[in-house]
Parts: structure tokens; C-alpha cells; sequence
């Protein structure tokens, strides 16, 4: 049986903000499966010289190929910084990390690259951090670059946090639906009753991406603190509909998207399209929160019901609570929407805090619980969510 380790998930995700590091306690249980107590959390934000170059990456601006390499290794140092003061913080020695790294590309469907013919085409992730730096620096071993097994085997690399969604908060009784809202929207939902075959999971699209891009553009800051600018303006209905007509909503799971889909590009074109239709700044940010709620409630609709009402009678009489976790739980704006949307179908909505994880935890307790797996030899995805072929041990180890 596994031993139980101390192990720090550290986060960095498409809203480029900064670091979350959870410090988590994992042990098997009797049957072999994780056992997961949260020590704590500590979230760390990225200095404007990083996180604008974070951004420049990712957005397709002018690079060298020494200053991507440079960044890589920047960007290693500031995940060990992280995983640092968490364990000064709460006064504990990490025995393990699992560092998602900051992605900078991700293109699940294939392409043609290099005479390379679409039926066998290139297909490819990219998560800056170097993993060397922070297991030298911890002085233990380090699992990072946890979305490659996955692609590699035919799935979408994404998303990777079912596995802890299942383990932590599946229930006898409840239909649940978690939802992530970071930079990109996803969801796992898992009937009452099910087994880890029973879980689907998907990217519901843009989360706190889209406001971000309008507030940053148009008000010179980084987010709409408290959705109290979203409050004040009016939602454009015209331009919701627009966005839900995009491509992207009506394909089938499993899918995934990111900034390739919904980053600086599309925020001009949302802007342009708000301002045609007579919107104020304050407007633009309004129809942005109404279009995550929007995706998020349209998912619901579109698949998750319909997943619940096949599930068997044990999710067709159960209740569904939708419960919300990352930075949009605290845009009071957006959460009051989701609630209305919901509510409206007869979904409870509560936050991630409610179940005993900090909401803007939750993502990296899922790669300490992914580090775990692969240190014990686990396969770590959940092949119905990213449609791999196969279940498959995540990530690449270094030895610190």
C-alpha cells in the first residue's frame, strides 16, 4: 500500500494571474484509492513583467527562442518560490510536487505540419515551468507535463481534474456538476451513484477570460473586481446569442478550448460587436459575464441533462447541485447569473467552499492528486472526459 505523502499541487492557468499551490496529505485507502486531506492553500501572483511575458507567448507575439527558454526557466523558479512558502506557511516538508506549468499552446485537434497528412496529423501541447529547477530547489521528486500521456494516446489533454472531482465529491445520492471557473470554463458531471466510466467532463468555454480581455482593454485593469462593473451595465442579448452561435458550444464531448479559441483575438472582435450594437465600456463587461453564464448554462442544457437522464433511475430521481469553484465564484455578478440561469432549470448552485475546498484551491489540489498517481504508478485521466483511448500514467518525473 502507497504511503501517505505531503504532496504540493501547483496551478498556473489561461487567466495568467499567478500561483496557486495546495498542500494536500494523500494515502491509500484500504482498496488502493486516494485518500485526500488539504492542509492548505497559498496563492501567489505573477509580476507584471512576468505575466506580460506569459502573455506574449501565448498570444503569438514576436519571441525569440532564447527568450521562450528563458522564460521556461524563469517560470520554474517562481513555482519553487510558490511551493516554498506554502510549506513554510503551514510548516510542513513536501515529499512530492506535481507542477502543471503555465500553458502557452494547446491544439488538441490535429493539423498538417511538415508534409505530415491530416490523418496522421501533429497534435500538441506546451506547459512552460522548468521541472528542474523546483525539484532541485525542494530537493524532491517533481511530476510535471501531465497533459502529454494523454494527448499522445489519442485524447484531448484536457480536462485532467475529473479524476479528482470523482474522488472527492462523487455522492450516493446527488447529481453533481463541478464547475471550474478560471480563464477557460469546465465541468465534470457525475450522476448519483456512478462509477469513474459514469463521469463526463468538458470546457464549457471562456470562464473569467473574456470579462478579463474587455476589463483590461477598456479599464486598464485585470478583472472586474466583484463583477461591480458588470453590475452596472446592461447585457447586449443580440451579441450573447452571437457568441453561443460559434462552433465550439455545439460540438460534442469530449472538448477542450483556450486563448487559441477565445484569447485576444475574439475580445476584439466581442468589443467590436458590443460596440455595434450601441453598448457602453460598461455594457461590453455585462454581456461578457452574460456570456460565460450563458456557455455554462447552455452545457447544462445540452449535454449534462440529458447525461443525468440516461445515467439510470438512481440519477434520474436524484437532485443536481452545480457547484462552482476557481476566481469567478468571486464575481458576485457572475455567480448571481449562474444562480438565475440554473435555478431556473431547478439546479441548486453552491461554491466549492460549502465541500470544504477553497474554491481558488481546487485546481491544484487535482495536480497534487495527479502527482500521486503517476509517483504510484496510476493512471491519472479519465478517458471518457478526453477521449484518450486508453487510461494512462500522466506526466514526467524528475528526481530532485
Amino acid at each position: 500500500m502507497a504511503k501517505s505523502m505531503v504532496v504540493a499541487g501547483v496551478m498556473s492557468g489561461t487567466s495568467v494571474d499567478g500561483v496557486d499551490v495546495a498542500l494536500c496529505r494523500i494515502s491509500a485507502e484500504a482498496d488502493g484509492g486516494p485518500r485526500i486531506k488539504v492542509i492548505g492553500h497559498v496563492g501567489v501572483g505573477y509580476s507584471k513583467a512576468v505575466r506580460a511575458a506569459v502573455l506574449r507567448v501565448m498570444e503569438g507575439g514576436a519571441v525569440t527562442a532564447g527568450e521562450m527558454s528563458r522564460l521556461n526557466w524563469r517560470l520554474g523558479a517562481v513555482y519553487a518560490d510558490a511551493v516554498e512558502a506554502a510549506a513554510q506557511k503551514f510548516g510542513v516538508k513536501v515529499g512530492l510536487v506535481g507542477c502543471h506549468g503555465q500553458t502557452v499552446f494547446h491544439e488538441a485537434a490535429g493539423v498538417k505540419f511538415l508534409g505530415r497528412a491530416v490523418r496522421s496529423a501533429i497534435r500538441s501541447t506546451w506547459q512552460m515551468g522548468e521541472a528542474s529547477v523546483v525539484a532541485e530547489r525542494l530537493r524532491c521528486p517533481v511530476v510535471s507535463d501531465l497533459r502529454s500521456a494523454d494527448l499522445a494516446a489519442g485524447g484531448q489533454g484536457a480536462p485532467l481534474v475529473p479524476i479528482l472531482d470523482y474522488v472527492m465529491f462523487r455522492s450516493a445520492k446527488v447529481n453533481r456538476v463541478m464547475q471550474n471557473l478560471g480563464g477557460i470554463g469546465n465541468l465534470t458531471a457525475i450522476p448519483a451513484g456512478a462509477g469513474v466510466d459514469g463521469v463526463m467532463a468538458f470546457d464549457t468555454g471562456p470562464g473569467n477570460m473574456v470579462i478579463d480581455g474587455c476589463m483590461e482593454r477598456l479599464f486598464g485593469k485585470k478583472y472586474d473586481r466583484g463583477g461591480a462593473v458588470g453590475r452596472r451595465g446592461l447585457v447586449l442579448q443580440g451579441v450573447v446569442d452571437g457568441v453561443l452561435g460559434e462552433r465550439y458550444f455545439s460540438a460534442l464531448p469530449p472538448k477542450s478550448c483556450g486563448r487559441e479559441e477565445f484569447g485576444a483575438a475574439f475580445v476584439l472582435r466581442f468589443i467590436e460587436a458590443c460596440k455595434s450594437a450601441g453598448g457602453s465600456d460598461a455594457d461590453v463587461v455585462a454581456t461578457a459575464t452574460a456570456s460565460t453564464t450563458a456557455s455554462v448554462v447552455d452545457a447544462y442544457r445540452r449535454f449534462v441533462w440529458e447525461h443525468f437522464a440516461t445515467a439510470g433511475s438512481t440519477a434520474v430521481l436524484a437532485k443536481t447541485e452545480f457547484v462552482v469553484a476557481g476566481g469567478g465564484v468571486k464575481n458576485a455578478t457572475l455567480m448571481g447569473m449562474l444562480r438565475d440561469g440554473l435555478g431556473a432549470l431547478g439546479v441548486r448552485v453552491r461554491e466549492m467552499g460549502e465541500l470544504g475546498v477553497e474554491p481558488q484551491a481546487k485546481e491544484a489540489v487535482a495536480f497534487a492528486l495527479l502527482a500521486w498517481l503517476t509517483w504510484n504508478r496510476l493512471p491519472g485521466n479519465v478517458v471518457r472526459a478526453t477521449g484518450a483511448e486508453r487510461a494512462v500514467v500522466l506526466g514526467k518525473v524528475s528526481f530532485g
